[in-house]
């Protein structure tokens, strides 16, 4: 049996071909465009959750109640087509800040922190 071919050395490149790789990189994902208008008010990250989520009902009596549907557009998929993971997590913020108001009334909260687990994924249009 023959010996295996030896490792071909990895490339070397310099700090400035490194950056220019990296820009390019960073361009074709389309990092290096202007965000829209919309994106710059304050609300806006409120505003992208809200359009996720459809049929959002919040009860106080007698007993606290949210409910909710959420709905995978393609704007919040990832590279496999299925829900993106930070929207899964900001849903869940979103619904559990709701939660809390429900439950507490409407007091000035705040979320320490979040921690998420993920099961499965969700496909577009499944």
């Amino acid at each position: 049996m023959a010996p295996p071919p030896p490792a071909e050395e990895p490339q070397r490149l310099s700090p400035e071909e490194s950056l220019a790789r990296s820009r390019a990189f960073l361009r074709v994902l389309g990092a290096d465009e202007t965000l829209p208008a919309s994106a710059e008010r304050p609300d806006a990250y409120s505003a992208l959750v809200r359009a996720l989520l459809s049929s959002a009902a919040v009860s106080a009596s007698p007993a606290p109640r949210v409910s909710c549907t959420l709905t995978v557009f393609p704007a919040v998929t990832n590279m496999y087509n299925t829900l993106h993971g930070g929207a899964v997590a900001a849903v869940a913020e979103a619904v559990g800040m709701a939660c809390a108001r429900a439950a507490a009334g409407d007091k000035e909260m705040f979320l320490g922190e979040l921690s998420t687990a993920y099961l499965a994924a969700a496909r577009v249009d499944v």
